[in-house]
C-alpha cells in the first residue's frame, strides 16, 4: 500500500519561504531614510508661478527663514510663522507649537501648500502649514543630494 505524499504542504512552506525573502529586502530598503532630492524638493519658484497645481497638496522646499513672528492659534495653543526665502522668491509657512527655528536657519519644510485662504478679513497668499521643519544643519550630510 502506498503512503501519501506530504509534498503538497512542503510545496507551499517553499513558496511562504521564498516569498518572505523577497519580501524582507523591500521593507529594510523602506525603513531606510531617503535623501533629500528623493522627496520631491520643489523649488519656491515652481510654487509661486503654478500655484494651483499644488493647492492643498503635501510639499517639501528648502530656503532661509526670515521674520520669525509668535502668535497663537484660536485655541490658546502656541504658534508661529515665518518667511521662507530662496533667491528666486518667498512663502509664508505657519506651523504650531513652539519656534524651532532661528533667523538665518536654513531649513527644509514639508508641509501642506495653499494657494490662499481666508483668515477674518483677510486672504493670505502662498502659505505652507507646516507638517515639519528641519534645520539643515542638523541633517545628516549623507542625506543632502
Amino acid at each position: 500500500m502506498a503512503r501519501p505524499s506530504n509534498s503538497q504542504p512542503l510545496r507551499q512552506h517553499h513558496r511562504i519561504t521564498l516569498s518572505l525573502i523577497l519580501l524582507l529586502p523591500l521593507l529594510a530598503f523602506s525603513l531606510v531614510p531617503l535623501p533629500v532630492h528623493a522627496l520631491g524638493l520643489l523649488e519656491i519658484t515652481e510654487l509661486l508661478t503654478h500655484p494651483e497645481q499644488y493647492d492643498r497638496q503635501e510639499v517639501v522646499v528648502a530656503g532661509q527663514v526670515t521674520n520669525v513672528q509668535l502668535a497663537t492659534n484660536r485655541q490658546g495653543q502656541p504658534a508661529y510663522g515665518f518667511l521662507l526665502k530662496d533667491p528666486a522668491g518667498t512663502l509664508k509657512v505657519i506651523s504650531l507649537g513652539q519656534v524651532d527655528v532661528r533667523e538665518g536657519d536654513q531649513v527644509i519644510v514639508e508641509g501642506v501648500f495653499s494657494r490662499l485662504r481666508q483668515a477674518g478679513r483677510t486672504i493670505i497668499y502662498n502659505e505652507i502649514k507646516a507638517l515639519s521643519i528641519k534645520p539643515m544643519n542638523r541633517l545628516n550630510p549623507d542625506l543632502v543630494g
